[in-house]
């Protein structure tokens, strides 16, 4: 059974001061986890790790994470400004998007940040956008068809929207060394929340293969590697870690084998890990508000898919301690709702759990990337606080938790303001 980070007595202490529901995360585990990475790629003196803004936008974690030399992976303008803001810069910040808008090549642009290029077309854009070909850029590879590690297919990249084909790859370096770029980087990302260590090790081989073929027709210099993420997490109950020290070894040798031999071992590698960093280190914590016995037996909680989509949307699995509980028998089957006027609004489903009654906390397990992060007001539902647990037991708010106004605050022009003011909750 997964054990939480925080105890029963704690939780009831935090509640005093913060009504659930709440996303709360652990400093200690985030610690522990990012000096790992670290460890598990010292060998490669240019190593370091974009954190991908998009898993956890929260300038609290993010500066964490930055204590152990993580830069930041940006997607958006709002992530880069979140970055700027912050104080990243420069070589710190990967920006690796699709579709990207003419503003945003010009905003990564200014600040310095490694462009990312997701199209062979967007050569072209990007030149005609900011004036010039940045003298470091990267480009996103897709080799197309299924990847699969032995007989398990673990994706499918050939129906995906991202990145060059092979032969887009090795004549847009060509055209990108023609027009002034002068440090190149390759970078891929072919398969999700992969559980299994052999991932990275099998990309290694694809990517180092790739580098010394375009340096031989291209000539480019070849800087760096990202692997960006794609190394999962154990949702599931009994199901092992990766081990990262290993698939650091691994792609060592694989890296001493293909680019060393071949006159490329000063090629840096580079990761853009999201769900690896916090995912584990993240609880959403809700209380059992209502039951209902129908067809099925129901548990109704404060906390709904605005506060963690993932169970509604794509079906997945978050393990459920009823906090206080842990030791008693699973011996009720029920499925866990939330309030949306959707009938998928389930955290779980014939999960067989202790007895819960009203009041009980629910720790819901591993929403600390994509929990908070992919919310949305659907019903009006407002998004809650975030909350840490620093690694001294005290606890801090890094997000306060929306309220009306804030869902009211973009109807410019309305005087809902005016209206609602002297509303209590307003």
């Amino acid at each position: 059974m997964k054990k939480p980070f925080v105890t029963h007595e704690k939780l009831q202490e935090i509640t005093k001061e913060y009504p659930t529901p709440f996303h709360l995360y652990d400093e200690k585990g985030i610690r522990e986890n990012a000096k790992a990475l670290q460890d598990a790629f010292s060998w490669n003196p240019g190593f370091k790790e974009y954190f991908a803004v998009k898993a956890e936008p929260n300038p609290f974690l993010i500066d964490i994470l930055r204590d152990y030399g993580c830069g930041v992976d940006c997607s958006s303008l709002t992530e880069l400004m979140l970055s700027k803001v912050m104080g990243f810069a420069g070589s710190d910040i990967m920006f690796s998007s699709n579709m990207t808008p003419q503003e945003e090549f010009v905003y990564a642009n200014e600040m310095g940040a490694i462009i990312n290029l997701d199209d062979f077309t967007h050569i072209d854009f990007l030149e005609k956008t900011i004036g010039h070909i940045p003298e470091t850029i990267s480009c996103r590879y897709n080799p197309g068809g299924v990847f699969q590690i032995g007989n398990s297919i673990m994706d499918n990249p050939g129906d995906a929207k991202f990145g060059f084909t092979k032969e887009q790859i090795i004549e847009g370096f060509r055209i990108l060394k023609q027009k002034g770029a002068k440090r190149f980087g390759i970078h891929s990302f072919l398969a999700s929340n992969t559980a299994t260590n052999e991932y990275y090790p099998k990309m290694a081989k694809i990517l180092f293969e790739l580098a010394v073929e375009l340096k031989e027709k291209t000539g480019v210099d070849i800087c760096f590697i990202n692997f960006s993420g794609g190394i999962g997490i154990p949702y599931q109950p009994g199901q092992e870690k990766n081990d990262i020290a290993y698939i650091g070894n691994e792609l060592r040798r694989i890296y001493d084998e293909i680019l060393t031999s071949n006159g490329l071992g000063d090629v840096a590698i580079y990761t853009e890990l999201g769900r690896y960093m916090t995912g584990p280190y993240g609880v959403l914590v809700t209380k059992a508000i209502h039951e209902k016995h129908i067809y099925k037996e129901y548990i109704g909680c404060d906390a709904c898919a605005v506060n963690l989509m993932r169970p509604a949307i794509y079906k997945a699995y978050h393990h459920i301690t009823v906090m206080g509980k842990e030791d008693e028998p699973h011996d009720h089957k029920y499925d866990i709702a939330g309030s949306l006027c959707e009938n998928n609004d389930k955290f779980a489903i014939d999960r067989m759990l202790p007895k819960i009654d009203i009041g009980d906390l629910l720790v819901i397990h591993d929403t600390g990337a994509h929990g908070f992060a992919m919310g949305y007001n659907y019903n009006g539902k407002l998004k809650s606080a975030e909350l840490l647990l620093k690694e001294d037991g005290s606890v801090q708010l890094i997000r306060r938790a929306e309220e009306p106004k804030d869902y009211f605050a973009t109807l410019d022009g309305f005087p809902i303001y005016d209206a609602l003011s002297k509303e209590k909750q307003f």
